[in-house]
């Protein structure tokens, strides 16, 4: 009972709670230089009658009717002239491919920074998301490098006299039941290659197709729009409910832009890496005419020019190297990737001959005064992706100039990539769609049922890189009480089986959720959903530089806008559910304010929780506030 009034103070003591309801609390210390670690503590009741006063019922699970299942399957690209390129990057006569479904269990760290599945005596229960794409699941970014595009430029630049047409990627396999389509618009160069770094996990989300311009093509600017358009108003009238995305890589983000604005109420998705509509403003503008009068026999030099100001070799070569590794093995890495781009260099004087190069120039001027003078027109949701080191466009001025001038765009900055954002290491393409809330599978973002697990490549990037010196400097550490009263260390007392319903409070700016969620994806494989204050969402909590940082990773990592009907969703499909009633506001509270709690009057989550037979895991955390006085002193 007085844990049940203590809920319903505005500023009550959270020790007090502790050690009058006797949960058995244990506090561990241990010394990090003159601060202290961070702790969690989560405490696992055993029935929720000992809690709430009134008892929850098995009864009012529901399940089936809210389960989401998606299945595999392939579509064949048809219509027009169209055909299918035959290459060993792409699909052959249509041809399904399968693609074995790998089981991932959880990760333990193995040394060196290696992880790898945890294998379990006992078969822990997962949250599966479909019944393909699991928690924690191989993207298989990283996988595939520049020496792969280079390797499929080869055979794809072979002249066949055909007009443009549209491929599927072989390494996409089979997207989840549902995906929307997504159209791969290509640079200067043409070939349609440009996201081959991304074809495995994006073909997971999207049924791709990418747009093929042979080299001694010599269709002009208007009719590439025409044929894209084409294609996109033939997939709206088979699909009217699901967006379009059109991917549009330099040249390809003119093509996009010219295609959204004519047709404005057709639901379109542009994601514009480095577009072009800056051409007039390129900082080789006066190197155009010197190129037309340079002899034929000097021309060999050129594209090996343009590969190093149109990308960062260091960047490109750094591809599939693991960032957990030595910096000694990874700088023999390097060493190694570097001269292997070399020799297939040569290549590029067959993408792009002469007479090529001056055609595409033309038509990169044509297309970015077609596009600039259209952007009025243009009402779909924009992506734009800037690289800061970008030596053949001026994006990063380009980004904020559309970000001003188009009706519903955001900006991701990348400072240190290269004009050949896509080709370059970094994170994967669909990544950067799912933290900026861009992946939707109908005209509306449900942020429950569009949501798409993290992969273990994110899972490594997000709090080794991301989240890396805070893990470092905590050294969190979890307990959890059994359900005879045994503490032990780790999460064995959360349940594995959902609805789970995590329930605390916020210390110093919040720091503790990181560790929380990446502890229950780590031990458990299972995916903890936040309920995130909506402004995470609204984009204002964004800094001035635009680059991709800690809240886009939020929602990556599974964080929902605060919303009754979003709670209601996760608790109907069995989730795991995070959630702090003190919000924002117990996460900045004032000196003297620590381990009090501000939770709002009424508890409408209880009220849920039973509605769905959800188990309650209230669970405090020790330590932050400590820190923050020590260092204060």
């Amino acid at each position: 009972m007085y844990f049940c009034r203590s809920i319903k103070g505005v500023s009550v003591s959270v020790k007090s709670i502790l050690w009058n309801f006797q949960l058995s609390l244990v506090i561990a210390v241990q010394p990090v230089n003159s601060g202290k670690i961070l702790i969690f503590i989560p405490l696992l009741f055993k029935t929720m009658a000992s809690v709430i006063n009134f008892p929850v019922s098995p009864s009012f699970v529901i399940n089936s009717q809210y389960k989401t299942s998606f299945r595999a399957r392939a579509q064949s690209v048809g219509g027009g002239d169209s055909t299918v390129l035959s290459s060993g990057s792409i699909a052959v006569n249509g041809d399904p491919v399968s693609r074995e479904k790998e089981k991932n269990g959880a990760l333990i760290d193995v040394g060196n920074g290696t992880l790898k599945p945890r294998v379990e005596k006992k078969k822990l229960v997962k949250n599966v998301i479909s019944e393909e794409l699991e928690v924690l699941w191989d993207d298989g970014y990283g996988t595939d490098s520049v020496k792969d595009y280079l390797d499929a430029a080869k055979e794809i630049i072979k002249p066949d006299g055909g007009p443009p047409r549209w491929f599927c990627p072989v390494d996409c396999g089979r997207p989840l039941k549902g995906s929307p389509t997504l159209l791969f618009l290509p640079g200067i160069d043409g070939l349609g290659l440009g996201l081959i770094l991304h074809h495995k996990p994006l073909g997971k989300a999207f049924e791709v197709r990418c747009l093929h311009i042979p080299v001694y093509d010599r269709t002009p600017f208007e009719g590439l729009v025409k044929f894209v358009e084409e294609t996109v108003r033939r997939e709206h009238a088979s699909s009217p409910e699901k967006p379009i995305y059109l991917v549009g890589d330099s040249f390809g983000g003119c093509l996009a832009l010219a295609v959204a604005a004519r047709n404005p109420t057709i639901d379109l998705i542009l994601i514009l890496s480095n577009p072009a509509t800056s051409f007039g403003r390129s900082q080789l503008q006066p190197l155009f005419p010197i190129l037309k009068a340079m002899p034929d026999e000097l021309h060999c030099a050129v594209p090996y020019l343009l590969s190093y100001v149109m990308g960062d070799p260091i960047k490109m070569a750094m591809v599939n190297i693991e960032n957990r590794l030595p910096p000694r093995i990874k700088l023999e890495q390097l060493s190694n990737n570097l001269p292997a781009l070399l020799p297939r260099l040569s290549v590029m004087s067959d993408i792009i001959p002469k007479d090529t190069l001056l055609w595409k120039l033309k038509l990169l001027k044509s297309a970015s005064a077609y596009a600039n003078s259209r952007l009025h027109a243009v009402k779909a949701e924009v992506l734009v992706l800037a690289s800061g080191k970008d030596n053949m466009l001026p994006s990063e001025d380009e980004a904020k100039r559309l970000n001003n001038s188009l009706q519903n765009c955001i900006v991701r900055n990348f400072k240190d990539n290269g004009h050949t954002l896509l080709l370059e290491e970094g994170i994967s393409l669909l990544t950067i769609i799912k933290g900026t809330c861009k992946y939707r599978r109908s005209r509306k973002l449900d942020s429950v049922a569009d949501f798409l697990p993290p992969s273990r490549q994110e899972f490594k990037y997000a709090f080794d890189q991301v989240v890396g010196l805070l893990r470092v400097a905590s050294s969190s550490v979890m307990l959890s009480t059994l359900e005879d009263g045994k503490i032990v260390k780790g999460l064995a007392g959360v349940p594995n089986e959902g609805p789970v319903l995590l329930v605390g409070y916020h210390m110093l700016l919040g720091f503790e959720l990181y560790s929380l969620v990446e502890e229950f994806l780590r031990e458990k494989n299972i995916m903890v959903h936040g309920i995130a204050h909506p402004e995470i969402f609204l984009g204002r909590l964004e800094n001035s530089s635009n680059e991709f940082g800690m809240t886009d990773w939020l929602k990556v990592m599974g964080a929902v806008p605060v919303a009754a009907r979003n709670l209601f969703k996760l608790l109907s499909t069995k989730s795991h559910v995070l959630l702090y009633p003190g919000g924002a506001r117990e996460a900045l509270h004032y000196k003297g304010e620590e381990y009090k709690l501000f939770w709002p009057e009424q508890q409408e989550f209880v009220r849920m929780a039973a509605r769905f037979g959800a188990t309650i895991v209230p669970f405090g955390a020790v330590g932050e506030d400590d820190i923050a006085d020590g260092i204060g002193s």
